[in-house]
């Protein structure tokens, strides 16, 4: 188990375009994947990808088989590991909502998205993931695949009165819970 030091905004390599996975099935594939689990879990992550750990590659991990202490009152998303993803909106339609990111800790804003999306790629033996979603399971996959893009979700506020400290804006949500 290795839990890996989550890089935070102002780091340039948060910022960069991560390489597609070339080879599945590795050792060091699977090990990277491990680790991002661990590292998700141990800091209460709705999702995590590659590059918030200084690793350059198109992998995403999302959702949990438990309610998530950071996002108290949504929907449980399915654990998912997410290789060379391509999101496609469905509709026109967006939703704005509350997000926060482990690269931008304590902190949340408002960030429109795609209210309902296809999602495509690999898991990790190279098998193919095709699945239409919407709501929070959407917006999870959106922001953690804009890491894949070097982006964060400040970059995507487009009211920044709906910005700020997570413990001013959501009392009930612990410090702990948001670092």
């Amino acid at each position: 188990m290795t839990i890996h030091t989550i890089l935070k905004m102002g780091d340039s390599r948060l910022l960069r375009i991560a390489q597609p996975v070339q080879r599945f099935d590795t050792d060091a594939l699977h090990l990277l994947v491990r680790d991002m689990f661990d590292t998700m879990r141990s800091v209460n992550g709705a999702g995590l990808a590659a590059p918030q750990i200084g690793v350059d590659l198109q992998v995403v991990i999302f959702g949990s088989a438990d309610a998530n202490p950071r996002y108290p009152d949504r929907p449980l998303v399915p654990p998912t590991v997410l290789l060379n993803p391509v999101i496609t909106p469905v509709g026109a339609e967006e939703d704005e909502d509350w997000e926060g990111c482990l690269s931008v800790p304590g902190l949340r804003g408002k960030v429109p998205r795609w209210s309902r999306i296809r999602y495509t790629g690999f898991d990790p033996y190279g098998d193919p993931i095709d699945r239409t979603v919407e709501g929070f399971h959407a917006r999870v996959v959106q922001h953690e695949c804009d890491h894949l893009i070097g982006k964060l979700y400040p970059m995507r506020v487009r009211d920044f009165a709906q910005f700020g400290y997570t413990e001013v804006l959501f009392p009930g949500i612990g410090a702990a819970e948001d670092e």
